[in-house]
């Protein structure tokens, strides 16, 4: 049975990448006249070139198309070798801004709302082995009050479609973050969490590994020099790593943690990750990273760069990373969207802090919400029959996102919205509903309770807060 992830795609000899990345045929389509016509099937006809991953508004002059609102069209081509017999095959793209339907030889493979996360399709049953596979996509970056980021669509006399926010940062579009073909094994790993305990020099990292099919998961721990730290068998349990290297601010240590799925004696599957060992407590209105205070010091950041937009360049972010350096900071905010996998893994690296944001911004019908609310204007948001809608999508994001981040240790807190309009019960209620799905979510708050209930404790393994700005 072939099993879906959203796991950062790594290589080893279960599973391999091939990157979509480069120019992929691209056609606006403001009538919307694509699905009606069959694109998907046929294919897009007088298409540009656009490469992927990019923002299509950064690469225009023209106001119709740096500020284009609607629909539109990607097509490339990808090929599947046909000597992998027992490996299931998946599109994982970055993130696909705002909405996407994708197709695969004309047969709908996967569709997703919200513009920040993985978009992951289980093309196994569709691809032509040793053939040309014809890969569209139709994406969609209007604004509503239905999804996240908020705003709306105005429609000026020339009939033009234009985006207006209800936050202060532009309406990027497009395929923002790197495409891959997968190759994962159909008994697969699918998931990992990890939480930790510091008793002295002493480490108790509490792991639960979640996989399809049947078998039994052994897990390893390596230092920084490949040495084996800690090992245990069973899909839930605990690695005691004595006199461990913890991951301290600014002053990094990563260990490698290595998972294997076996069956009958025989290895089915393997995944690795890099993992730092630290705790997150909350005492007052102080923050401690391993019992010790820590004062925060940093940016509320934008993933946006002049020509590539919103895509993920890595020498852009190793500079951003020097220039914050440079600047004694140890900290910095994903204002106001999960960012692109890779900066995480760079702060991880780095030793930074991040507090990780969901796009829910723009909740008030004002671009100046933040001011308007300390005047006591009141635009009734919550009280919309859009907000039942609008709050599905919070929460799956919201989970999306903890899904995707609770791993990294540079994470040490999760944001559930920016500047809303919180002067009213029916705000309240809805707000009260999200942070009670966010702890739900949250491994910190929601313990691993087999392998804690034969270990240790809930209470010593300290949480992640979740925070509003």
């Amino acid at each position: 049975m072939v099993t879906y992830s959203e796991l950062y795609p790594c290589v080893n000899g279960f599973r391999s990448k091939t990157t979509l990345d480069g120019l992929w045929k691209f056609s606006f389509d403001p009538m919307s006249m694509g699905k009606r016509e069959g694109w998907y099937e046929k294919g897009l006809t007088d298409a540009i070139s656009m490469p992927v991953p990019s923002s299509f508004a950064d690469l225009f002059t023209s106001e119709e198309e740096r500020d284009y609102c609607g629909d539109f069209w990607y097509e490339t081509q990808f090929y599947c070798p046909d000597d992998q017999q027992d490996r299931g095959y998946f599109l994982r793209f970055g993130s696909i801004t705002h909405r996407a339907v994708v197709y695969c030889n004309g047969q709908v493979v996967g569709e997703h709302e919200g513009g920040f996360l993985p978009v992951v399709c289980d093309v196994t049953d569709v691809v032509r082995k040793g053939q040309p596979n014809r890969l569209v996509v139709w994406v969609n970056n209007d604004l509503t009050e239905e999804t996240l980021p908020c705003g709306s669509v105005k429609t000026v006399a020339s009939g033009r479609r234009l985006a207006k926010p209800y936050f202060d940062f532009y309406n990027y579009g497009g395929i923002h973050r790197s495409v891959y073909l997968l190759q994962i094994p159909k008994q697969a790993i699918t998931d990992y969490t990890v939480m930790y305990e510091l008793d002295g020099e002493t480490a108790k990292i509490y792991y639960q590994v979640t996989y399809g099919g049947k078998g039994k998961i052994r897990v390893s721990l390596y230092d920084a020099d490949g040495i084996l730290a800690a090992a245990q068998d069973g899909e839930e349990g605990a690695l005691v790593v004595e006199k461990a290297h913890l991951w301290e601010v600014r002053n990094a240590y990563l260990y490698t943690l290595k998972i294997e799925l076996f069956q009958d004696g025989r290895a089915m599957d393997e995944y690795q990750d890099r993992i730092g060992i630290r705790t997150v407590e909350v005492e007052g209105e102080k923050i401690l990273i391993n019992g010790k205070q820590v004062y925060l010091k940093g940016y509320g950041k934008h993933e946006d760069f002049e020509v590539i937009g919103k895509a993920f360049n890595w020498a852009v972010a190793k500079r951003d990373f020097e220039c914050m350096k440079w600047s004694n900071a140890n900290c910095f905010r994903t204002s106001h969207y999960p960012y692109a996998e890779e900066w995480y893994q760079m702060a991880d690296e780095e030793g930074f802090l991040v507090i990780d944001e969901v796009p829910a911004v723009g909740m008030m019908r004002s671009f100046a919400n933040f001011a308007d609310a300390g005047t006591g204007k009141f635009t009734y948001f919550f009280e919309a029959p859009t907000v039942s809608k609008l709050k599905e999508n919070h929460k799956k994001q919201v989970e999306e996102m903890i899904l995707r981040d609770k791993n990294h240790p540079c994470v040490f807190a999760f944001s559930l919205f920016n500047e809303p309009e919180t002067t009213s019960d029916a705000s309240r209620e809805y707000f009260s509903d999200v942070f009670a799905w966010a702890r739900e979510l949250d491994p910190q708050h929601r313990p691993l309770t087999g392998a804690l209930e034969k270990n240790s404790s809930p209470e010593k393994c300290k949480c992640y807060p979740l925070l509003d700005f």
